[in-house]
């Protein structure tokens, strides 16, 4: 049947012919939907293991990956250290920008930068790519319930010891604002390496308190804590009252803060809106980024991502990335004089 050889020779042929003038497949660039297909997603922490900044970034790699196309294995790596300045400079300097890796900072590493020594901060935050925040919370200033100092007006009477990490952490700047903002008595005990060795300092007397920490890491380490006659509660902070906090006892910042510090102290918690923020080193590439940003306000929508923060004891009360850069840029942007007095403010 020579009609049959003819046509098979006439389309190997053919294919021969169309093979010879497309690319082959290592040859095309990869869409971005298959990007992650077989790739490893790193999420940095600058936190210790177990600590409120690890448990969100548990969280994430637990379902995030369903909402990225190829589905990546996501793994979390933790890398303390100088209030989460060792992960912001790994991100911005040395982690690729392809979209295989992102961290969660503390705050203060993005605000700090403002103020600080340009030799300890060699990075520029607003140049992160952010995801978004997984939290805008609220942070409360505490003692033991045994402690000396049981309300903001004893804070203002007598000395008390608080714990803290480094400077750049919450319970650093927020304890050294009061101090300044608000006529406090706070003597910082630093060098904790987390939420767990600062309530641990607590319960073995070296610490009175911590002034203040995220709701959120206090309820993950410590969620018994909320207990009444387990703590006294001296203040909240943050930009609005938190109505939780408020029946459990604690009196808002506002109450203390004299109008002619308003400003300073604004700014200062305005990071609260960003309270877990996530970030991608610089000139990530915008087709990841997009993916990585969907898939990470998909995650916290997520029934079951949500069922697992509340089993873990966190808040979840995310903002998108652009809300996030937006208001980083905000600051950033903050009148010189106003950043002098919050430098002054935070750092003794």
């Amino acid at each position: 049947m020579p009609h049959i050889r003819l046509r098979r020779t006439g389309f190997a042929r053919v294919a021969s012919a169309m093979a010879f003038f497309l690319p082959a497949a290592s040859d095309r660039p990869a869409s971005a939907l298959d990007f992650y297909e077989g790739k490893t997603l790193a999420i940095i922490v600058g936190n210790d293991a177990g600590s409120g900044y690890d448990s969100y970034a548990r969280v994430l790699s637990r379902h995030m990956a369903k909402y990225i196309p190829g589905k990546p294995n996501i793994v979390v790596q933790n890398m303390p250290g100088a209030g989460s300045i060792n992960a912001a400079q790994n991100v911005f300097f040395v982690a690729p920008k392809d979209g295989t890796t992102i961290a969660i900072l503390f705050p203060g590493a993005i605000i700090e930068p403002l103020t600080g020594d340009p030799a300890k901060y060699r990075y520029d935050p607003t140049k992160f790519e952010f995801l978004g925040t997984a939290d805008s919370g609220t942070r409360l200033c505490f003692t033991n319930a045994n402690a000396n100092v049981k309300t903001f007006a004893d804070a203002r009477a007598r000395k008390s010891l608080m714990a803290a990490t480094a400077a750049g952490s919450s319970a650093w700047d927020y304890a050294y604002f009061f101090n300044a903002l608000a006529g406090t008595k706070f003597e910082v005990v630093s060098g904790y390496k987390g939420p767990a060795e600062m309530f641990l300092a607590m319960e073995r007397g070296e610490a009175d308190g911590v002034c203040a920490l995220d709701s959120g890491a206090l309820g993950a380490v410590r969620p018994e804590w909320f207990a009444p006659g387990k703590l006294n509660f001296l203040a909240q902070a943050g930009l609005e009252p938190n109505e939780r906090f408020t029946k459990m006892g604690a009196p808002s910042m506002w109450d203390f803060i004299p109008p002619e510090n308003r400003a300073t102290a604004e700014l200062i918690v305005s990071q609260q809106v960003f309270g877990r923020p996530f970030v991608a080193p610089p000139g990530t590439a915008e087709p990841q980024m997009k993916i990585l940003r969907a898939a990470f306000a998909q995650a916290w929508k997520d029934p079951d991502a949500l069922e697992d923060a509340a089993r873990m004891k966190i808040d979840v009360n995310p903002r998108d990335g652009d809300v996030v850069a937006g208001l980083v840029r905000k600051v950033y942007e903050s009148p010189r004089a106003l950043i002098e007095r919050m430098a002054k403010a935070i750092r003794p």
